[in-house]
């Protein structure tokens, strides 16, 4: 068992978190925590910390915040409609008004959310290298933010 201190950006202590290495089969190994939650493992892919802080830090004012494990990775929800997520695959998934898939799909480090083999109007994959500095993932928490908003809220058993 390996233990690790998880800082936020600022250099704040959020926690301990045990991690444990098993193989099985052959297979890799996988990190796991016992502590916080909602940082992870999910299907097999880990959740990059790090950038969920980040997120958490941009998103933390918001009236109506919720986190949840969700796509592979940890979402931040607004009135219980998902704004944007820390991807389990690296990056971020964003939620945007559909009108602007094309927009802003066509910014560099960003591309149209496949799922289940479906490209996916008003969802956006943003790669790590696109939110590397606090304005660039401040810009794409702002779009995330402003179309959960523009959503009807969800009843709070529904969240």
């Amino acid at each position: 068992m390996t233990l690790l201190l998880l800082y936020d950006v600022s250099g704040w202590c959020l926690g301990l978190i045990a991690v444990r290495l098993r193989r099985r089969h052959g297979a890799r190994p996988r990190p796991f925590t016992t502590d916080l939650g909602a940082l992870t493992e999910n299907a097999g892919m880990v959740l990059d910390a790090d950038l969920a802080v980040r997120v958490r830090e941009l998103v933390r004012a918001e009236a109506g915040l919720s986190e949840k494990r969700m796509f592979g990775g940890l979402a931040f929800l607004i009135g219980g409609n998902m704004a944007i997520s820390a991807s389990g695959q690296g990056g971020i998934l964003v939620r945007i008004d559909p009108a602007k898939t094309s927009e802003l799909g066509g910014r560099p480090h960003a591309e149209v959310a496949v799922m289940r083999g479906r490209e996916m109007p008003g969802w956006l994959r943003v790669d790590a290298d696109g939110v590397r500095t606090t304005p660039q993932l401040q810009r794409w928490v702002d779009e995330g933010v402003a179309y959960a908003r523009s959503l009807p809220g969800k009843p709070s058993d529904a969240r």
